[in-house]
């Protein structure tokens, strides 16, 4: 297989199941932590490997070492591989996505972004989601019974249970404190703004083909999600928040042993669950907007990795993140996208906006 993304936790979740079940590395693609990747190609010994920047390709351990997106990409159609694992972060992960799919290869798609701006061109029958909410949504799937609605869940973030008055003067090290698990800057500054919950709804509507679904926070992380059927009953998927389960069953041809320790259900005590508020979260009041219009995905994902560049620089306030999101969006609200093209100069044209 290919990992697009191997040092960061999807990654190095991959590697450990590729590791457990003998699975061939045809190609990694790192970022910047050049130590760790050193240390997966003594275990992993891929024919190529693909770094963020050609200055770093010095430092790497490796015969066949390239940089940048195109490398990634050429890599994918003359790699001998039918799976793609995209976890790279941001706008920059559509691209090999979409090559993938031209390719005819199957992409186990961390990506988010790579639906949320581009579902209305993408062939999801491709795509395998590993976000343990999508994963969850199609465990549960059963085409015997009619859908009604489909729900997954949050955390909740950072900030789940700061005062509310006291939001717009936090500081990137709080916004930086996940109170369940430890994940990238950019996710994390999405989890707690709920931006990564709009995502991941923008996705379920392009995997599932619905705008029925919505999110509600459960503290603990055991659920992730729920369908709820026309007969009036709803199923739930309970697993520890470990992301080796729906990576095991995006990568693996039959999933037969134990991936996780079971649920026990006696030492879960009180489950917790919370509406998703607009007064905490703002961003959400966007939230069926981007469900019903396809084109706004864009919008959102550009004006929003601005939002998190400029706090992780301290240029601007928390709040301001969604904020700034909200306002273009209002910009761009009659964008219409025809075709991919369009994406990427809609994307450059909010990305200026939202610089200003």
């Amino acid at each position: 297989m290919i990992v697009l993304g191997c040092t960061g936790s999807i990654g190095v979740n991959t590697l450990e199941i590729a590791k457990k079940f003998d699975l061939t590395i045809e190609v990694l693609v790192a970022g910047y932590n050049i130590e760790l990747l050193n240390k997966q190609l003594k275990e992993f010994n891929p024919l190529v490997v693909i770094v963020a920047e050609e200055k770093d390709i010095h430092k790497v351990n490796h015969k066949n070492v390239q940089s940048g997106q195109k490398a990634i990409l050429d890599a994918i159609e003359n790699s001998n591989s039918n799976l793609v694992v995209n976890a790279l972060v941001g706008f920059f992960g559509l691209q090999p996505t979409l090559k993938a799919i031209e390719c005819k290869k199957k992409v186990a798609l961390a990506n988010k972004e790579s639906l949320v701006v581009a579902g209305k061109f993408i062939d999801t029958s491709y795509i395998t989601p590993i976000d343990s909410e999508h994963f969850g949504l199609w465990y549960l799937m059963d085409k015997t019974k009619k859908v009604d609605s489909l729900t997954i869940t949050a955390s909740g973030g950072s900030f789940r249970d700061y005062p509310l008055d006291k939001l717009k003067d936090v500081s990137i090290k709080e916004a930086l404190n996940h109170p369940n698990w430890s994940m990238g800057n950019k996710i994390t500054i999405d989890s707690a703004t709920m931006t990564n919950k709009l995502f991941e709804l923008i996705e379920a509507k392009w995997l599932f083909n619905t705008t029925a679904c919505d999110a509600i926070i459960e503290t603990k992380s055991i659920i992730h999600a729920m369908v709820n059927f026309t007969d009036g009953s709803t199923t739930a998927h309970l697993a520890h928040a470990n992301m080796q389960l729906p990576i095991s069953y995006a990568i693996l041809p039959t999933v037969e042993e134990q991936i996780l320790e079971p649920v026990d259900l006696l030492k879960l005590q009180n489950l917790e669950f919370k509406k998703i508020e607009c007064n905490r979260y703002n961003i959400w009041e966007v939230k069926d907007e981007l469900l019903h219009n396809e084109n706004l995905g864009v919008v959102l994902n550009a004006a929003n990795e601005v939002g998190v560049e400029k706090f992780l620089k301290g240029e601007i306030g928390f709040l301001d993140i969604a904020q700034l999101s909200i306002k273009a969006l209002n910009k761009f609200n009659n964008t219409r996208l025809a075709n991919i093209d369009d994406i990427f100069a809609q994307d450059k044209e909010v990305r200026r906006f939202c610089y200003g």
